[in-house]
């Protein structure tokens, strides 16, 4: 954290036995959205739904139909977009970004020598990891956001498509296929946000911010290959990459709600762990 934020969690006046929260709250934020590479990559993510709708216009355009999976649906289908890239990207970029920025939470602050002022500022180790967690989650939701509204845009604008024709065959009005694509973003961002728990509680652990990024998404890889594993099936309730196909489901009439709903019990599992080894390791860390 900048010389500028360690200073708002300073030692308070006499008196006052903690930070006000809301003050580290607002300085954690502004932490995360002034950092040069949290906007590059929320850039980044903007970017992606346009080279996709821009590939599928040229290539495919309305009615094509060619092209695997769900991307076949895209020509003539500009609604469909947001959840499309939301699938792409779930798998690598934006649990990129999200452990990114949960190593630069703790493992960058202690790099940088920062977070030893944070320890034995009058703000409490448990609630540094929760304006720390907040900090993620506030980068989680912009991150799914922002790919959700370029996809829905750029839906729009270059594919086209006057409702969301589901995968079912039906076809839904704008307003009932923006509800879809909310709960869309809502659903991903739970994943990602348990992620960025395991990410944090690793972040806790070194003071070297590659190493979480490094040990995150070599985690997330070894999954999705133990996934396709047929031996080893009983693995994959375990596993939390096991459901996040299952954000397709939200194009369905009616929404399949079984593995959506096992998704985020399973996401609530790993964001509990993440929080709790995060909060264990920070109380027993000598400032």
């Amino acid at each position: 954290m900048t010389a500028t934020v360690s200073a708002e969690v300073s030692p308070a006046p006499a008196g006052r036995r903690s930070a006000p929260l809301a003050r580290v709250l607002l300085a954690e934020f502004r932490w995360v959205l002034r950092r040069p590479r949290n906007l590059l990559a929320l850039l980044m993510l903007a970017g992606l739904p346009v080279l996709i709708g821009v590939g599928i216009a040229l290539t495919g355009g309305p009615g094509s139909g060619g092209g695997p999976g769900l991307l076949s649906s895209v020509a003539g289908n500009g609604l469909v977009l947001p959840v499309a890239s939301i699938l792409l990207a779930q798998s690598m970029l934006l649990p990129l970004v999200v452990a990114m920025v949960a190593a630069d939470a703790i493992a960058g602050e202690a790099s940088h020598g920062t977070l030893r002022g944070l320890l034995i500022a009058p703000l409490g180790r448990v609630r540094l990891v929760g304006v720390k967690s907040a900090g993620v989650l506030l980068m989680v939701l912009l991150s799914v956001l922002v790919l959700a509204v370029s996809g829905l845009l750029t839906g729009l604008i270059i594919v086209g498509g006057d409702g969301l024709v589901t995968l079912s065959g039906t076809t839904l009005s704008l307003g009932a296929a923006l509800g879809r694509i909310a709960l869309a973003v809502l659903w991903c961002a739970a994943q990602m946000a348990a992620i960025g728990a395991v990410a944090l509680a690793l972040s806790s652990l070194t003071e070297h911010p590659l190493v979480v990024m490094a040990g995150t998404m070599a985690a997330l890889i070894v999954f999705g290959v133990l996934g396709t594993v047929p031996s080893l099936e009983w693995l994959r309730p375990l596993l939390i990459t096991t459901d996040w196909s299952a954000v397709i489901d939200v194009l369905r009439d009616p929404i399949f709600t079984d593995t959506l709903s096992t998704g985020l019990l399973r996401a609530g599992c790993y964001l509990v762990i993440g929080l709790s080894a995060t909060v264990l390791r920070m109380v027993t860390r000598d400032a």
